[in-house]
């Protein structure tokens, strides 16, 4: 490659632009953060004619280089910081056909940053549809810029755009609009002059468009305005919304049921075969009981999070999520939100901190501290394997109220609980924060269209891929660690453990001995005298020391719970039954009681419903917020209401 060119992308929400991104540059792009914040940045490289290579960034979209939430703010940044490393030789600012007027606004403030700027009009497959016609070479000359009609869809222009790329020095700088100053007499503040400058942008855009753009209008009441009226009425637009979650979440967990179930069994299998062929000893014993299982307790969670990712995208890539962020505003409000905070709480049932970090488009700051804080309320995927394997042991796999699956109504009352408890604490967050806030509700009503396959390829493959390397490193690093815990103990009690349960049990067969000897070095571990040490403060909760380790540990991740489970109940039972089983036989010190009644169960289920156990969210709060205030605030809030209502369940039920 001959040289690196690198190029921005800016373009108004809804225009296409990270459809354009994944055309040009496919596979070959990554997500990181932009330095000092938690914003995404997607990077990817694209092969131009002539041999160059280019590096594209895809920055948040923007209405206007006046930046008002943080996310814009980031994307003007890049724009005039000379020394940062993603500083471009060159702007594509992409508009769409429908919408031009709007995102030719903000072209000609990008332009006026002197940078080579490329003009880009998506969806050009749609014009004849809607009735639209361009005359790109009057708005080109109008503009003094070079313009390209494109299809993402259909990849049509896309040649002529990388062709203009790699000879974008041939485009000279150009400043196609200049402020009238003659006119702007006195203004009361710099937000005034602001709006002056927008409002004769707009005069000069009129004028352009005048000669260069055309609409029949007889086609202007299609489609879009018939599905509009019934997806955003009233009343239909909530039954269908709701109707779509239900299905979205039923398909979630019938869908991944066998494809867990394979990858389940696929490490079993596995650990099983590492055990039994390779030479004994400590690294074995790692690699089958440590390791493998802590790889397995993380894949086993892909299809269900590349399910949810999935159904997400194609909400948002059909345009539908716009219409449910402005549905919603309006009861949102009423609980000191806004329609804008719809999208972190749905998108909380995959991950809070990707919701956490989807607030930063909102401009109020009381809304989004507010959004931030419940957020986690929403049940997320990293909950389901608690719920799946809890509503297993305590609730009747049979039908009840009108005929529904007892386990299913049980999970979809979590997730509703999760919900409504946001709901009500940002309710309670609203009245009781004094914090002025300023706020307009603005979104932008894309059209329907067919999602592409490609781009929701890519998203799911990212979100997925992102979640198992995050979510994926702290799991396997805390198996190992259990593993290691649970295998090695300080004292005499653990290291004769053997001769200590020998001589007391000399008449059991050697199945039995084996059993009671496992049980006896666990109980004596590092682990066992940890869980020993705080069980007198989960005992009102109905939870034993094995559980309370789990408790502890999922505090790295809220899923490592089951792995945990799984780590400490295989020693001392047998190596076929499966964790299901193993749960079911445990029992208190009396050696009669069960561990796992209905009481326990509900007590565990309510207290994973409320509690903040997640490491990660805290540490995204942290940066979200700029200080330790608020994510400390919300873990111990959080927990304490969760201690308080399981301990109420327990004390009440059992």
């Amino acid at each position: 490659m001959r040289s690196l060119i690198h190029i921005a992308l800016i373009g108004n929400p809804n225009t296409g632009k990270t459809s354009l991104f994944n055309t040009l540059t496919g596979l070959n792009q990554h997500v990181g953060n932009y330095p000092g914040v938690t914003v995404d940045k997607k990077i990817g490289t694209s092969k131009l004619p002539n041999n160059f290579k280019a590096e594209i960034i895809d920055l948040p979209g923007t209405y206007s280089v006046h930046a008002s939430s943080l996310d814009e703010n980031v994307a003007v940044k890049i724009l005039i910081d000379t020394e940062s490393e993603y500083y471009p030789e060159v702007v594509v600012v992409v508009a769409e056909v429908e919408n031009l007027k709007r995102n030719l606004l903000l072209f000609t403030q990008v332009q006026d940053f002197g940078f080579p700027t490329i003009l880009v009009i998506n969806m050009k497959d749609q014009m004849l549809k809607k009735g639209i016609q361009i005359d790109v070479d009057a708005l080109a000359r109008d503009l003094k810029t070079k313009v390209v009609l494109i299809s993402s869809k259909t990849n049509e222009g896309i040649s002529e755009l990388k062709e203009l790329l790699a000879n974008y020095k041939k485009i000279q700088p150009a400043q196609s609009f200049k402020l009238n100053t003659n006119s702007v007499i006195k203004v009361a503040s710099e937000k005034e002059q602001n709006h002056r400058d927008t409002v004769q942008r707009y005069q000069f855009i009129n004028k352009i468009l005048e000669k260069s753009y055309r609409v029949n209008r007889k086609e202007a009441k299609g489609l879009r305005a018939k599905l509009d009226a019934i997806l955003m009425h009233k009343i239909w637009g909530y039954v269908i919304f709701f109707f779509i979650l239900f299905n979205i979440f039923q398909a979630l967990f019938s869908w991944s049921e066998y494809p867990m179930e394979l990858i389940d069994s696929f490490f079993g299998t596995l650990s099983e075969t590492v055990k039994n062929n390779f030479l004994p000893g400590v690294f074995t014993n790692l690699l089958a009981e440590g390791i493998i299982p802590g790889i397995g307790g993380i894949v086993i969670f892909i299809p269900q999070i590349a399910f949810l990712f999935l159904f997400l995208a194609i909400l948002e890539e059909t345009g539908y999520m716009s219409r449910v962020v402005f549905l919603m505003d309006k009861i949102m409000r009423k609980f000191g939100l806004s329609g804008k905070s719809v999208v972190p709480l749905i998108s909380g049932t995959a991950c809070a901190i990707p919701a956490i970090m989807a607030t930063r488009n909102m401009e109020s700051w009381k809304e989004r501290l507010i959004t931030i804080l419940v957020t986690p309320f929403t049940t997320c995927a990293a909950r389901l394997p608690v719920y799946a394997i809890i509503i297993g042991l305590v609730i009747p796999n049979d039908n009840g109220f009108l005929g529904m699956n007892n386990q299913a109504l049980v999970l979809m009352l979590l997730y509703l609980l999760g919900f409504v408890t946001a709901i009500v604490a940002a309710y309670i967050l609203n009245k009781v924060l004094k914090i002025k806030s300023n706020s307009h509700f603005v979104i932008e009503m894309p059209n329907y269209k067919l999602p592409l396959f490609k781009n929701i390829a890519l998203h799911v493959l990212e979100k997925t891929k992102a979640f198992v390397f995050e979510a994926g490193k702290i799991i396997l690093a805390i198996s190992i660690l259990l593993w290691v815990l649970a295998s090695y103990g300080p004292g005499n009690d653990f290291k004769n453990a053997t001769t200590i349960v020998t001589e007391s049990n000399v008449n059991l067969e050697e199945t039995t001995l084996n059993v009671k000897i496992a049980s006896y070095k666990l109980e004596h571990s590092y682990i066992g005298t940890f869980g020993k040490l705080i069980e007198p403060a989960i005992q009102p909760l109905g939870y034993d020391w094995k559980m309370g380790i789990g408790l502890i540990t999922s505090f790295a991740a809220r899923e490592v719970f089951v792995g945990t489970l799984a780590t400490i109940y295989s020693v001392g039972v047998d190596d076929e039954a499966t964790l299901m089983e193993k749960m079911r036989k445990e029992v208190r010190a009396d050696g009669v009681t069960p561990i796992f009644t209905f009481a326990t169960g509900i007590s565990l289920l309510l207290f994973y419903a409320f509690a903040m156990q997640c490491m990660s969210t805290i540490a995204i709060v942290k940066r979200e917020t700029n200080g330790w205030k608020w994510p400390l605030i919300q873990l111990f809030g959080m927990t304490s209401f969760a201690y308080l209502v399981a301990f109420i369940a327990y004390q009440t039920l059992k």
